[in-house]
């Protein structure tokens, strides 16, 4: 039996050209354009004078004059005389072309050329018609409309993001900008590419198999989640986890991310809502995810104008509507990111909107060690590499900290000839990462670099003799990145909640630089700013949130200080709060400088090293100093604090220091 044609791909030829209504205005232009071409092309007649052709005229050798317009003279020569003219034998003349024209200037001074010429017994009789150039008029409308056209077209297509996507046409800028992911153009990234998020993943991974396997959840009552909010710092997974739900789910994935509903038109954003939740519907069951959802989530009311239509909340009203309005549909599944979930607005967080808030932090020990696995299967690495060894040099990296340290450890390699990529290339990734590129270059006199190691090794001493605070690891007095002079790394224990004593420590060892150059120099340096910032928001943090204060006593201000155009306490209470900020950090100061008098010998000695060697080891520490005098905790990590120009900056925000990631942690409770 013949097998019958398959239809089902007539349309699927991804080669074959589809209507454009601008082939029309080409077609146009193309014509009129080759019109006047193929006229010039083929034009041979040549331009003589009056004198010239009053000449021709007596000789009796012209066989027609045609005057056009009463300004042009057209003239034919008789047969038996074009032998005598080379112009027409050089020259093929078709479509009965004048051999010769000439301009008249003024027609009655022509009239009277040719009576003088008639009155010499030969006959000159010219024909004199009107012609109209319709090609020139129809150019001098036509021409300047379709410039404009053409300009308005182009604004039009730059003012709607470049033309990209359904939404980029002007005539089409109400349609969505989501891009669809189906099982014709299917994602590569899989759960088993997304490492260190096990309790995202398996929220995500329930959501993914109720839309393979309904009957599993609605045979007992259950029914699907509508809205999954992910949330998280920049560089944590979210969208790598949207990404991982593609490639698994078995339904369309309709991606796009916040700004493309963003317009300057009225009413395009609230459009494109209707318009992607149009799509879906007609895919259901299937997911959308907006990614950076915050560009049209914020919170209504805040710093709108009087009078004014404010077009992202018309957008975010339509989207309120769509996820859970008085016409829901079933079938479809909105994913969300965002790292600012503290400006989203209520409504689009309630229960019935976004079902479920997945939390994505950075990840622990555990989760950076299998961020590591996944990253090292691309790069060929050496036997000494491991993936724990990794994961304890980088404390409070994110997944996009750890992927930009693999791939900086691999060009560096590359870049010595190397076959294998070993520990020091790391190494020197960590330390480009946190501290910055290595200044080579840069000069620094011998003065200013002593300080810098006294700065350095007063840290490290503080570090190393106070119990709470986080032992030194590294320390290094090598310039790197903008300003930075050097920096240390420090071995703090993860936790969760920190108790006083401990912030206490933190800060006395933050100051222990400044200390050190009091100590030794009797003069203090611009290299502290940083060390004073971070302990300047540890001691409000104490005093104003966390109530560690007796004078203060047992109270918090830190939803209140939200509000700037009001203080939420009186001036007493304000300066009450400044004076023990001040007598704490004074009081840590001193305590810094008892102990590196008490510890001075080994302040000289560490910094003696530090301005020979240049980098100090742990190893090279305990020799030193001897060994810390406290126990070891089972679970230790590495953690970084860098300097700046004489001394201490803030540490990368890659590495989250302790006493940065301390302020940051207090600022954020």
């Amino acid at each position: 039996m013949a097998e019958l044609p398959n239809n089902d791909n007539k349309n699927s030829n991804p080669n074959k050209l589809s209507f454009n209504s601008y082939w029309i205005y080409g077609v146009i232009i193309f014509m009129i354009l080759s019109l006047n071409l193929f006229n010039v092309m083929n034009n041979n007649t040549e331009v003589i004078t009056s004198v010239k052709f009053k000449q021709m005229a007596e000789k009796g050798e012209i066989e027609k004059v045609e005057v056009i317009n009463k300004s042009v003279a057209h003239v034919w020569i008789d047969k038996d005389y074009q032998a005598n003219h080379k112009h027409i034998k050089e020259n093929s003349f078709s479509f009965d072309q004048p051999h010769y024209s000439f301009e008249l200037g003024d027609i009655g001074t022509f009239d009277g050329m040719v009576a003088d010429i008639n009155e010499k017994s030969i006959v000159i009789d010219p024909i004199y018609q009107t012609r109209t150039n319709w090609t020139g008029q129809v150019l001098s409308w036509l021409l300047p409309i379709l410039i404009l056209i053409g300009l308005w077209v182009f604004f039009m297509r730059r003012m709607t993001g470049g033309g990209a996507g359904p939404g980029g046409q002007i005539f089409n800028i109400g349609k969505s900008k989501a891009t669809l992911f189906d099982k014709d153009a299917k994602v590569n990234v899989t759960f088993k590419d997304v490492a260190g998020l096990e309790e995202a993943k398996e929220e995500v991974m329930e959501v993914v198999d109720f839309l393979k396997n309904p009957k599993k959840y609605t045979s007992l009552g259950g029914k699907i989640p509508k809205g999954v909010l992910l949330v998280g710092p920049p560089g944590t997974g979210k969208t790598l986890l949207a990404k991982a739900v593609a490639g698994e789910a078995e339904v369309p994935f309709f991606s796009m991310s916040g700004s493309d509903f963003v317009e300057m038109f009225v009413g395009v954003g609230a459009s494109r809502v209707r318009d992607v939740f149009k799509q879906a519907r007609e895919k259901a069951p299937c997911i959308v995810f907006i990614d950076e959802i915050d560009a049209i989530g914020r919170a209504r009311g805040k710093g709108a104008v009087q009078g004014g239509n404010d077009e992202r909340e018309n957008t975010l009203n339509q989207l309120l509507v769509e996820m859970d309005g008085f016409a829901t549909d079933k079938g479809v599944i909105i994913m969300a990111a965002t790292n600012r979930p503290d400006v989203l607005d209520n409504a689009l967080l309630r229960p019935g909107r976004f079902d479920r808030q997945i939390g994505i932090d950075r990840p622990d020990l555990k989760g950076r060690k299998e961020i590591f696995q996944v990253h090292l299967k691309t790069i060929k690495i050496a036997e000494e590499v491991k993936a724990e060894i990794l994961a304890e040099m980088t404390p409070g990296f994110a997944g996009a900290d750890i992927a930009n340290v693999c791939n900086e450890a691999a060009l560096v390699a590359a870049r010595n000839d190397k076959k294998a990529v070993d520990l020091d290339d790391f190494n020197y990734a960590l330390d480009r990462v946190i501290g910055g590129l290595e200044k080579k270059n840069k000069l620094i006199s011998p003065k200013e670099k002593e300080i810098i190691a006294y700065h350095e090794a007063g840290h490290a001493v503080c570090g190393w003799f106070l119990e709470h605070a986080s032992p030194l690891v590294k320390v290094t007095i090598v310039p790197r990145g903008v300003g930075t002079l050097g920096y240390a790394q420090y071995l703090p224990k993860e936790e969760y909640i920190t108790r006083t004593e401990a912030l206490k420590d933190r800060m006395c060892m933050t100051l222990g630089g400044r200390a050190a150059e009091k100590i030794v120099f009797d003069k203090i340096s611009t290299g502290a700013q940083s060390d004073l910032d971070q302990v300047t928001k540890m001691a409000y943090s104490m005093v104003a949130v966390y109530g560690m204060n007796e004078k203060v006593g047992n109270v918090s201000f830190y939803g209140m200080q939200q509000d700037q155009f009001s203080k939420p306490y009186s001036d007493d209470t304000a300066k009450l709060i400044d004076e023990e900020v001040r007598l704490m950090i004074e009081e840590q100061y001193i305590r810094a400088q008892n102990l590196l008098k008490e510890h001075r010998t080994e302040l000289n000695a560490l910094a003696t090293t530090l301005l020979d060697k240049e980098v100090i080891l742990k190893s090279d520490l305990e020799l030193l100093i001897g060994k810390r005098p406290f126990p070891v905790d089972e679970v230790q990590v590495v953690e970084a604090d860098a300097s700046s120009d004489v001394g201490e900056i803030a540490s990368a925000e890659q590495s989250n220091a302790v006493t940065q990631d301390d302020s940051a942690t207090l600022d954020k409770k």
